[in-house]
């Protein structure tokens, strides 16, 4: 995949490293959503919704420069990793080049920050080699939320998402790398978690602030674009669905106001923007 936008805010450049866009049928994800909604909310074409009507799910990692550090929010799906789900089993992208070839090499990665353990959002942590799963970024610290940490050491989907924590957590923690951060973590001065829950109980947006320009990459606690003007949307990969419609609602409004970039950990296309009120529910703005 060619390489994904880049942002600037203040100081720090957030720059999108695409593993794969994915073209599902609403039903897969959003069950809820009509064709008149989609109708009705026509600013979602091109970039967020294809020809046929189907969502673009964008499948990324922000690398993100603050102070001398280069951070990675989340790591994808990853190669080579058994899954239940077939658009997800024994991947074979290009993107550990792509990263590569944007000038982030692997050795280059100060941080690693998951902002919840599914699936696509861990999957690069790792890299087989020999037959073992090895850390990718061998001189990183690999940050784990405490919350999600302890909820999915507790939890076995192996049977609904494959081995996440066999493959893709446990053998950093068995390399020394990683480290159980609170929802409040700064990871510089310019970038902060922002708790998030409902999509998983341990769940963190990650906020940047810097030379008075703000902005939030939203991991998994929006999917796409249509839960703005319908955040009452749920998804049956949410652990807690009035959880996660209550923390659409009150982040939505929060962020409105502030004026801040929204970056979309899945959004396709331009992949970003701010929000403008409708009501009481909201669109994004290029």
């Amino acid at each position: 995949m060619p390489q994904g936008p880049t942002w600037t805010i203040g100081d720090v450049t957030v720059t999108s490293i695409i593993e794969i866009d994915q073209h599902w049928r609403f039903a897969w994800l959003l069950p809820s959503v009509t064709d008149d909604d989609l109708a009705r909310h026509s600013w979602l074409s091109p970039d967020f919704v294809d020809e046929k009507g189907k969502m673009i799910l964008r499948i990324q990692a922000l690398v993100v420069e603050s102070q001398g550090q280069r951070i990675i929010v989340d790591t994808c799906v990853g190669n080579d990793k058994p899954r239940p789900t077939p658009l997800f089993d024994n991947l074979q992208t290009t993107f550990f080049d792509d990263l590569v070839a944007a000038g982030f090499g692997p050795d280059s990665i100060d941080q690693v920050i998951c902002t919840h353990m599914h699936v696509d959002h861990v999957g690069w942590n790792t890299k087989l080699v020999d037959g073992q799963w090895v850390p990718t970024f061998p001189k990183a610290r690999y940050l784990f939320g405490r919350t999600e940490f302890e909820h999915w050491s507790k939890t076995d989907e192996t049977a609904v998402y494959g081995d996440v924590m066999g493959d893709s957590v446990d053998p950093i923690v068995a390399a020394g790398l990683s480290m159980l951060v609170d929802n409040d973590h700064h990871l510089t001065d310019e970038v902060y978690l922002e708790p998030t829950p409902g999509h998983t109980p341990g769940h963190n947006s990650v906020r940047i602030r810097s030379a008075g320009q703000e902005a939030v990459i939203t991991g998994d606690m929006i999917h796409h674009p249509i839960q703005f003007p319908m955040p009452d949307l749920t998804s049956d990969a949410d652990t807690s669905n009035e959880g996660a419609v209550a923390t659409r609602r009150a982040a939505f409004d929060r962020w409105c106001k502030a004026g801040l970039l929204v970056i979309g950990t899945h959004f396709a296309g331009v992949g970003a923007g701010r929000l403008e009120a409708d009501g009481d529910t909201w669109r994004l703005v290029s």
